[in-house]
């Protein structure tokens, strides 16, 4: 059975970690020890494996800046920067903020389409 958008979606940043990351990460590159102080709880190993899960599913990207020792900036991709619309829209309605239907994207600011298929 082929898995449905949503689930492609949730597959590849379900998890708290990795939204809470790409979050930190649409503020601008941030190195390892910044997110690390950047968002609060995650333990060095944690995110080291939420970012190599982020890098192979193309969202995030390591673009290193020394070679010894072997350290990178971690920055969004175009599809971490799309993702972070729904990050806002997600945070709304965490907030209990209820978006309106002539909101439109929070991203580009052109209307929101409301179709949406879950196949």
């Amino acid at each position: 059975m082929r898995a449905t958008p949503l689930q492609s979606a949730v597959h590849r940043v379900g998890d708290r970690w990795a939204l809470l990351l790409v979050e930190a990460l649409l503020g601008g590159p941030r190195r390892f020890n910044e997110l690390l102080e950047g968002v609060e709880g995650i333990a060095p190993n944690v995110l080291t494996q939420r970012l190599r899960h982020l890098e192979r599913e193309g969202v995030v990207v390591a673009v290193p800046y020394s070679r010894r020792p072997p350290r990178a900036v971690y920055e969004l991709t175009a599809a971490g920067h799309d993702l972070g619309g729904a990050l806002r829209l997600l945070a709304r309605w965490g907030a209990g903020t209820p978006s309106a239907p002539d909101d439109g994207c929070p991203t580009c600011g052109q209307p929101v389409v409301e179709e949406i298929t879950f196949l």
